[in-house]
């Protein structure tokens, strides 16, 4: 089973260190989860990930998994942890976010979502119980509830009956994976989502919800989809505020460097985010002084390393002139260096917020932080 335990929490904030124990290893909480959409983070090594970037946890896409390679190639390379060289723990969301993200080419049932493939048009279902047996096949350590995200604005009649729809799956996910064992031999632990859009209500009902299931995890779910930050904040607070403390917390899809410290200090746990890869290969790098265009032309003479005091070892050593040249050139040496400092950075970031949960100065330190992480260098 999967082990959850509270180091330190912090006084002037809900903010809280932990550790979380899988069977592929240990994570240290709070904890960033870099992206592996298809199996892969873009354009980074396994040892890159491990060495440089010291992640701990990352990402695969059930929708994306499902359609390339397939489940029987999967299978028959004994998971993804096999399949691409990872031995420590994987996450898999559910292909729950797809309902959301390709609304055009889905219809939603009681039974499950039938969906046309983005390769190739071919049509496909998913159940509760069938995403929970793909995720079997793939593997992860973590697996989530199937669920619908509602879109940002949704009125509250649709908010109610998704979130309705989301805890009716959620029971047969339960009952199906309960029923059935991991293929590998390694404890597969499944997550449920809190939707409820953004009304406090929903949301209050949703958290009891699955609270009540009593799961070795809980996620938050429908955030970062378009609504204010400040209601972001204000229904993860109140989400925070309901789900057991002797648990992990995990917010999906959240967020900027800035995101992950405000959520941090409301009592959230895990993360995961594409942004810190998408903006790389655009290059954007966030930075502990703020954000840098590396496109921009006044960095195209500058001769001095991209950011000699971070945590990434590249990128103490090239150049913001040469980065920028890689990136205007197309080279893909400009994405990947751009990818390893991103990552490396919010694994930094997540490390020392830990650090000062523990050492009992978060609060002031989150407060100098926030405003600097916002700041266009």
């Amino acid at each position: 089973m999967l082990k959850f335990t509270l180091q330190s929490t912090d006084d002037a904030s809900n903010a809280r260190a932990g550790e979380i124990e899988t069977d592929h290893g240990k994570i240290l909480t709070p904890i960033f989860m870099p992206v592996g959409t298809a199996g892969t983070v873009k354009g980074v090594h396994q040892h890159e990930l491990k060495d440089t970037i010291k992640a701990q946890i990352i990402l695969g896409n059930t929708y994306h998994l499902y359609l390339r390679p397939g489940m029987d190639i999967l299978r028959n390379a004994g998971g993804l942890h096999k399949f691409n060289g990872w031995d420590l723990p994987i996450l898999t969301d559910s292909g729950g976010y797809q309902v959301y993200s390709l609304s055009h080419r889905r219809k939603i049932k009681e039974e499950g979502v039938t969906f046309q493939s983005h390769i190739d048009g071919s049509k496909h279902f998913f159940s509760p119980e069938g995403a929970m047996d793909i995720q079997r096949v793939i593997g992860g350590d973590i697996i989530m509830a199937f669920d619908e995200c509602p879109p940002y604005p949704s009125d509250y009649s649709y908010a109610k009956k998704s979130m309705e729809l989301t805890h009716r799956w959620l029971k047969r996910c339960c009952d199906h994976v309960d029923k059935s064992e991991g293929l590998y031999g390694h404890h597969q632990s499944l997550f449920p989502i809190v939707q409820g859009s953004t009304y406090d209500d929903l949301r209050k009902k949703s958290a009891e919800t699955i609270a009540s299931f009593e799961r070795e995890g809980n996620a938050i779910g429908g955030l970062s989809v378009g609504e204010p930050a400040e209601e972001m904040y204000k229904h993860t607070a109140l989400v925070c505020d309901i789900l057991p403390n002797d648990k992990p917390r995990y917010l999906m899809g959240v967020g900027t460097p800035a995101n992950l410290l405000e959520c941090i200090a409301l009592g959230v746990d895990m993360f995961d985010c594409v942004l810190p890869t998408r903006n790389a290969r655009h290059g954007l790098l966030y930075t502990a002084e703020g954000i840098i265009n590396i496109k921009n032309a006044k960095w195209k003479d500058v001769h001095e390393p991209i950011d000699a005091d971070g945590p990434c070892p590249t990128s103490r050593f090239h150049t913001k002139a040469y980065l920028r040249h890689l990136i205007h050139s197309g080279e893909l040496l400009g994405g990947q260096l751009a990818t390893l400092h991103n990552l490396s950075f919010f694994l930094w970031l997540v490390g020392e917020a830990r650090a000062h949960i523990i050492a009992g100065d978060f609060a002031s330190w989150k407060a100098s932080m926030v405003n600097k992480l916002q700041r266009r260098l």
